[in-house]
């Protein structure tokens, strides 16, 4: 297959639901490969074709850079050329670019760059930043993870220029209108184009332009998420609300106190389902017993508990 190709391969399944896997840790604490296999495997067999190891969900920036190595290539073990790979990776450029070399040697399809943490960030020297990256693996697809406000369409269009293997953007600027403008600025038939705030914001980002969306949801419940995208896909905008109504309480308790439940919300709920441990790591926390009982709620709601 040629490059070229694979691309375009890509691209049509990141035009789906994007799933960020969580990442299970054993009793000690430690990453635990086998349960990370085993939700790998379901979110395939559900029909997921895009696996993100190591976004946010899957607590990236609580692991450290041996343990990340390792969930990449669980996952890329665990789907067995069934999915894409779509590895996450950031940090500094030096950091960054060897974890995007190790993806690419591991067999992954597809580098997620992480939105640069940095308190001084620069137009020009964000594009510096991932057109470095991306440079390093130009047999891989690069998806940009766009979460400030301060990007434009000029950077993305300036990027899309220097790397022709950026191909995707998953925009997380909590803002439709914005991503609509940032992405016809940016040309918009050059990227696919991600909301990258999941379920509850899908709908209107589809509206102005979306193709895919990103879940964590897509862990406990791989069939909702599917229905979404097949609504929202066909333009079957009430059969998409009615799904967003049903997972809008789930989505609300992760996002409370400013997403401080994000993760533990999806971890708790697989733990329900008998499915992985609930623990999370610094500065995320459990669950208290009054939000595991509203969680336990919505779960009998779905048919799930």
């Amino acid at each position: 297959m040629s490059v070229a190709s694979a691309f375009e391969e890509q691209k049509r399944r990141l035009s789906g639901v994007v799933a960020i896997p969580v990442t299970p840790f054993d009793t000690e604490g430690a990453v635990d490969d086998g349960t990370y296999a085993k939700l790998v495997d379901r979110l395939i067999t559900g029909g997921i074709e895009v696996v993100t190891p190591n976004g946010n969900t899957g607590e990236f920036y609580a692991l450290d850079a041996a343990e990340a190595r390792r969930c990449l290539e669980v996952t890329v073990e665990a789907t067995a050329g069934r999915a894409s790979v779509l590895a996450g990776i950031g940090h500094d450029v030096a950091s960054a670019t060897r974890a995007a070399a190790h993806a690419r040697d591991a067999g992954a399809d597809m580098i997620m760059i992480h939105q640069p943490v940095h308190p001084y960030i620069s137009g020009d020297g964000w594009v510096d930043y991932h057109a470095a990256i991306a440079g390093a693996v130009p047999e891989l697809g690069v998806v940009l993870y766009v979460r400030n406000p301060v990007i434009a369409g000029e950077q993305l269009r300036a990027l899309g220029e220097t790397a022709p293997n950026v191909i995707g953007v998953k925009y997380a600027v909590p803002d439709p209108v914005r991503f609509g403008s940032v992405a016809r600025d940016a040309g918009f038939g050059r990227f696919v184009w991600i909301a990258g705030l999941a379920e509850l914001s899908a709908p209107g980002y589809f509206a102005v332009g979306a193709t895919g969306f990103t879940s964590g949801l897509v862990n406990v419940d791989p069939a909702t998420s599917l229905a979404m995208f097949r609504a929202l896909s066909t333009g079957d905008y009430p059969a998409a609300m009615t799904v967003w109504e049903r997972i809008r309480p789930f989505e609300e308790l992760r996002a409370a106190d400013g997403n401080a439940n994000n993760v533990s919300v999806v971890k708790d709920a697989l733990a329900q389902l008998g499915l992985c441990r609930p623990d999370v790591r610094p500065p995320s926390r459990l669950l208290t017993a009054g939000e595991r009982e509203q969680l336990f709620g919505m779960l009998s709601s779905w048919g799930l508990s």
